[in-house]
């Protein structure tokens, strides 16, 4: 554990939070893409399996198990609880481009081909896209809520924590994994825009729109 993981896992967490008080206290979804979240579920359930298999600490089986119940939290708010403010005409990114070349690079690209393994590395691969639905959306209706905004930044600051945290492990542990890495990169330059529009203008009390 270093300081950048930490702060990683915590920028996450508030993400989670930020966006299910959202909803909650709002009692609408709107503006908030139900497939990012049912990818996203998808990333933690298949990443977390080893929950099944083998004991790390406390706080890593903790942290799993919250990301994974609030993940089908929010997806249970979405399309049950309020189900009637959910907008799907805006929601509409296929997401099967992304799960089908996703599930195909697992199998040819991972560490070792086990089941668990290739499980993780899709879990790897599909996190770094997971947010295109939601970025789409906010493209597609031309801005976004400021809380949303919030959620988002939060959540795109937790993976470059996390680049961070690899650089850190590489120096100090000799540690290197390669497939997370580059998937990270990925992930981190899909929120280059977004970083610079709430920069610019969140932090300044505009409204947020993203290019269409």
């Amino acid at each position: 554990m270093n300081i950048f993981r930490l702060t990683g896992d915590l920028s996450h967490l508030a993400a989670i939070i930020i966006l299910l008080l959202k909803i909650w206290k709002s009692r609408s979804c709107a503006g908030i893409s139900g497939k990012s979240q049912i990818l996203f579920a998808i990333v933690f359930t298949t990443r977390y399996l080893d929950l099944l298999t083998s004991f790390i600490s406390l706080y890593n089986t903790s942290m799993k198990v919250i990301y994974i119940g609030c993940a089908y939290a929010t997806v249970y708010l979405i399309y049950v609880k309020f189900r009637a403010t959910y907008d799907g005409n805006h929601d509409s990114f296929r997401v099967e481009f992304l799960i089908v070349p996703v599930g195909g690079l697992a199998v040819l690209i991972n560490h070792d081909f086990a089941l668990l393994e290739i499980l993780w590395t899709f879990s790897i691969y599909l996190e770094s896209v997971a947010i295109l639905p939601q970025l789409f959306m906010i493209s597609k209706t031309g801005e976004a809520e400021t809380i949303t905004t919030h959620y988002l930044f939060c959540l795109g600051l937790y993976r470059a924590l996390y680049l961070f945290n690899w650089i850190w492990r590489f120096y100090f542990e000799g540690f290197f994994d390669m497939i997370a890495i580059v998937a990270g990169l990925v992930q981190t330059v899909l929120y280059c825009d977004f970083f610079y529009l709430y920069v610019t203008k969140v932090l300044k009390g505009k409204k947020l729109s993203l290019p269409a």
